[in-house]
């Protein structure tokens, strides 16, 4: 099965939205609903030794959109792909052609985005959503922080108590060793001598 193709002459920074829907014909031209049918959408640029901006491939309804990097030509094609065959519909002649309705929008940026304004305002609820989870996850992070410094900091006054305590507990020990020497040493001159 053969893609066919359209040829645009597009220029730099241009945006274009393409809706599509193929149906499957039988030989009386009466569309059948086949869930199966497939397209490949391919977008190339003629102009530069035919380098593929976009390749996707999707049901029998669907869209694209791509921004034109650079002036030029730009071919776009669709191959569809159903099981058992089937082909472009062409004066009527295969059984199990396919009809292609194609509606494309070029034009700006700003053109295009008006005509899907709830679109638009879907995702601009998505993104205000995740900011608000992003919020909140910061929150917990700076929570985690402190609740980390806070045991952080007992952990070291502890640690310092430790220190101090043994370090008392040895000058106790030093002095109770030198006072026990001391007196045993007083006890055995006092024994040497009577």
């Amino acid at each position: 099965l053969n893609p066919k193709c359209f040829y645009e002459e597009l220029p730099k920074d241009t945006m274009v939205a393409g809706h599509y829907k193929a149906e499957q014909v039988d030989s009386n031209k009466a569309a059948i609903n086949n869930p199966d049918l497939k397209i490949q959408v391919t977008v190339d640029e003629v102009f530069d030794n035919d380098h593929r901006v976009v390749n996707t491939k999707g049901g029998a309804t669907g869209k694209f959109t791509f921004s034109a990097a650079d002036s030029g030509e730009h071919k776009i094609c669709f191959l569809p792909s159903i099981p058992g065959g089937g082909g472009w519909l062409s004066g009527g002649q295969v059984s199990g052609a396919i009809r292609l309705t194609l509606d494309l929008a070029i034009g700006e940026t700003s053109q295009i985005e008006s005509t899907d304004k709830s679109k638009i305002s879907e995702i601009v609820q998505k993104v205000k959503d995740l900011n608000g989870r992003l919020h909140d996850i910061r929150r917990e992070q700076v929570f985690q922080r402190e609740r980390e410094a806070e045991f952080r900091d007992q952990s070291e006054s502890t640690n310092a108590r430790v220190v101090r305590w043994s370090l008392l507990q040895l000058v106790v020990l030093g002095i109770t060793c030198a006072w026990q020497l001391s007196h045993l040493r007083a006890f055995f001159i006092k024994q040497k001598l009577t």
